[in-house]
């Protein structure tokens, strides 16, 4: 018998919402808010039992502080944009309600994607009283959760690669699959990966390999980025040997081609520029041009395969497991009207908050997701639509 008050009213946040109102037992009480209210209330009518909305700027303390007091939820569900965690997590601290999102904080201006401005809330938290779950989506989130329950099939984890491949086709020239900003900034930034107790860092898409995906996908090229669960996953499995960790993704030839051009003529830019006596930043100009993500759905066909392959040894036998989900872009856009990006990501962030709703992961401080026991989560995600599969090489 859990409130949930989820901030944000873009795809991730659609199935999120679909996904707390099949869960009623746990959320009897949900409310939608974002800056933009008429998005909410059309996401809200296309939900099978009634929740509130409610319109509120989540760069704003104040007013996300007065709209928690006035809701009064047990756990604050962020799906907002990554820059306005922090704020988020200040309101939750002032009203002392349980935090959740699916993506580390960062700032506007730098495209620099670390936990430490978020741990730096680790001693207020736990003051409090209360929990932040940080990355309860995909990857971050369910990779985590991974990590950890593979862990119990290995004395020494050598190597763990974290692997997202989306083989969905949209029919469009050029788009991406969630916020245009956030998704080019990722991409375009410089890689980085785990290597014998450091962190090393690569020029963008530098490293690239072909990886023979299941269900049916095939093999696809896959690149080396800097993705925010390493930070924490590193250190995690830092008592199991582990000599290497990396994350890779798939991109078509089409994207990096696209992404090349842009870059060449500064669209990916994301320092003011002056136009017709103006300031404008060309990545968030770009943004508008794009083609909104939650026009994908109806478009997109193919499925997503996200997973990790850990390499090491059980008992003095090598031992190598590849863990992962396989998820299609029609079937979840018939089920919550989002494609299999957002729905891969929306349905691990309702269960993060329902993990800290039922208590079930329970805790004073900020934890990323591998700290807590990965099993009931497992559980929840072959309940909610994001069955697990595993092979044993």
């Amino acid at each position: 018998m859990s409130r949930v008050l989820i901030i944000g009213a873009g795809g991730v946040a659609t199935v999120a919402a679909h996904k707390c109102v099949q869960a009623s037992d746990v959320f009897t009480d949900i409310m939608i808010a974002s800056r933009t209210e008429s998005r909410c209330k059309k996401l809200a009518a296309a939900l099978k039992r009634p929740v509130q909305t409610a319109q509120v700027d989540a760069d704003n303390v104040p007013q996300l502080v007065e709209l928690i007091k006035s809701f009064r939820p047990d756990v604050v569900l962020n799906l907002a944009l990554p820059y306005q965690d922090l704020h988020i997590m200040d309101a939750c601290l002032e009203t002392g309600v349980d935090y959740v999102d699916a993506a580390n904080y960062e700032p506007p201006d730098v495209a620099h994607f670390e936990y430490s401005w978020q741990w730096a809330y680790r001693d207020r938290f736990r003051e409090k009283g209360i929990t932040a779950l940080l990355g309860s989506g995909f990857d971050p989130g369910v990779s985590n959760v991974y990590t950890a329950w593979e862990k119990q099939y290995f004395d020494v984890i050598d190597t763990l690669d974290i692997i997202d491949c989306n083989a969905g086709d949209n029919g469009q020239a050029f788009a991406t699959n969630f916020n245009p900003e956030i998704n080019i900034r990722e991409v375009t930034a410089k890689g980085k990966y785990y290597k014998d107790g450091k962190f090393i860092e690569t020029e963008p898409l530098e490293f690239s390999k072909m990886f023979d995906f299941p269900a049916g996908i095939g093999p696809k090229k896959i690149y080396l980025l800097w993705h925010e669960e390493l930070e924490s996953l590193a250190p995690y499995l830092k008592p199991y040997g582990l000599k290497e960790a990396r994350f890779w993704m798939t991109f078509s030839d089409n994207y990096i081609k696209h992404l090349e051009v842009l870059q060449d003529v500064g669209m990916t830019r994301i320092d003011p520029v002056m136009y017709e006596g103006h300031e404008i930043i060309p990545l968030q100009f770009l943004k508008a041009l794009l083609p909104d993500p939650a026009s994908l759905g109806p478009l997109t066909k193919g499925k997503t395969c996200i997973g990790c392959l850990l390499q090491g040894s059980k008992d003095g036998k090598p031992v190598k497991r590849f863990v992962y989900n396989v998820c299609d872009h029609e079937e979840s856009f018939r089920e919550t009207g989002a494609q299999a990006v957002s729905y891969t990501t929306g349905v691990p962030a309702m269960i993060g908050a329902m993990m800290l709703a039922t208590g079930t992961w329970k805790g004073p401080g900020v934890f990323n997701m591998e700290e807590f026991d990965p099993a009931p989560f497992m559980q929840k995600l072959n309940e909610y639509g994001l069955p697990w599969e595993e092979i044993v090489y």
